[in-house]
Formats: structure tokens, sequence, C-alpha cells
């Protein structure tokens, strides 16, 4: 396989890649500070170019409805985005250290969690200024994501483990161990069965969060990527129906398995250098990678 199209602008490493929900536009940001919207279809060419940000963008997603898209930078904030005006609408402050990684909530009141260098997970309402329920870590925080419901959140580190908080009793339930290095990516199912991690000692993991599952929680390990000595937080995605991952790579290529057997299906070629991120198209066979 080889790409469809090469989406050149940035100046400087691309970390963060994201479809639009419904396909339609594509969304990248990185170390320039800049988020660009793409046009996907036909000469998929840069619609928007959004700054705001001093330092660089790690992460971005989208809204579940696809009107906002959240950023977090080494600025130490993050920020919110009008896709359709083009500008930001919010910037939330609270984080001392680089935000390393943010996510929104699925469903119900948007939230939005993100974990930084400074040891801790916050959970902010944009409705409530200024406000947002924190959760101290023991060390920096490189990756975090809600669980479907949004009532726990999913964090991990340099500490190797991956938490899960409860938000109502603002602590943590359980705790996920197996990988020996670094966790830099974490990317639930899309029915919210299952977690998906990326680590430096080169394993993809897959766990099953669903409340009553057995105790142990680590039911597939995915090999075959590599993790440099650049560090990046690479970052790892599901395909829509659960039957693929990918991951990020620091050889260059992009990876993809089938869940199921956890043979590599594609080891896409293309890039110059460390491969951050991946994301499956939510309706087509195509995955954009950074």
């Amino acid at each position: 396989m080889a790409p469809i199209v090469s989406l050149e602008g940035h100046q400087g490493d691309i970390f963060s890649v994201k479809f639009h929900p419904e396909g339609k536009y594509l969304a990248s940001t990185g170390f320039d500070r800049q988020i660009f919207i793409w046009n996907v279809y036909g000469q998929c060419e840069n619609i928007s170019t959004m700054t705001g940000h001093s330092g660089a963008v790690m992460e971005l997603h989208f809204s579940t409805d696809g009107n906002t898209i959240f950023t977090c930078s080494t600025d130490n904030s993050v920020a919110m985005w009008d896709l359709n005006a083009g500008v930001r609408i919010k910037k939330l402050k609270g984080h001392t250290g680089f935000v390393n990684s943010c996510h929104p909530t699925r469903r119900g009141t948007q939230l939005v969690v993100s974990g930084s260098d400074d040891c801790s997970i916050k959970v902010w309402d944009p409705r409530k200024r200024g406000k947002a329920t924190s959760m101290v870590n023991p060390y920096q925080v490189t990756t975090v994501s809600f669980n479907d419901t949004a009532e726990q959140v999913f964090s991990s580190g340099i500490d190797n483990e991956i938490k899960v908080w409860d938000l109502r009793a603002n602590s943590v339930v359980n705790k996920l161990r197996g990988h020996t290095d670094t966790v830099t990516g974490l990317s639930l199912s899309s029915d919210g069965s299952y977690l998906l991690s990326n680590s430096m000692d080169n394993t993809l993991r897959i766990w099953d969060v669903r409340p009553y599952a057995p105790p142990e929680r680590c039911v597939k390990i995915l090999t075959g990527h590599q993790h440099g000595f650049e560090k990046n937080l690479l970052r790892c995605s599901w395909s829509p129906d659960g039957s693929k991952v990918s991951a990020g790579s620091a050889d260059r290529f992009v990876y993809v398995w089938d869940t199921t057997s956890r043979r590599i299906l594609y080891k896409l070629p293309g890039h110059n250098g460390s491969v951050n991120d991946v994301q499956f198209h939510p309706n087509e066979p195509i995955s954009e990678y950074s």
C-alpha cells in the first residue's frame, strides 16, 4: 500500500492527526504550534489554519459533534477551538508543566481530561471558568482518556502502569500492570470495552476494561513497531469496527495489526522520520499518519 496523497505545510514534527467524526476533514498539529484543517476529498487542500498556542501542540481531538477541537500544548494549557469560525474559544489554564495529552468525553456533558509533566490529571468543565478537578499522580503523565461513560479516566506515564480513576471518588480504583516502560498512547475501542496502550517497551497491549472483567485484564500483546532514542510520545488507535489497531513507530513505518490473530497486516512506508500518530477514517478504509 502506498500513500494516496501527501499533505504538506507544517514546519517541523507533526504530533497529532485526527479525522472529523464525519470523515470530511482532517486536523493536524505539532511542533510549529499551528492547527491545520484539511479537506480530505478532491485535492486534499489546506482550508484553514488556527494559531494561538505558544508551544508545541502535543495532541488534538474533535468533539463528538465535530464542531469543536480540543488541543494541549507545551505552553502548559488546554484549548478549545471553534472549527467553523476557525478561532480559539477557550484557553484552560491550571497546569504548571507541559500538557502531554488531552481527550474529550464521547457523550453527555462536554468535559475534557488532560495529563501533564506536573504529575497531575485535570478534568475540565468548559462551562465553569477556571474550574478543574485535579488528581495527583506520583510521576509525569504522558497520556489520558475517558472511559465510555465518562465516569472514569485512564492515565499513564513514566511509571509504566495504567491507572483507572473514579471521578466520583476522585481516586484510583484499578491499576493495569504489564508494561515495562513509559506508556505513550491510550485509545478506547468504539464500544468502550477495550483499551489499547502503546509503550516504549515496544509492545501494544489490549486491556479488557469492562466493569466485571476477570482480574487479568490484559488480553492481547502485539509487537513489531519500535520506539526510538527520540522518546517521542507515539500514539495508537482502533479501527471503527475494532478489527484492527494501528500505532506510530520510530522506524518510519505505520503498523496495522489484526486484533484477532495479532498478525501485522500492513507495514506502511512513506515517512522520513518517526511516525507519531495514526488515525483510521471513521467510515472508509483509509488511515492517516504523521
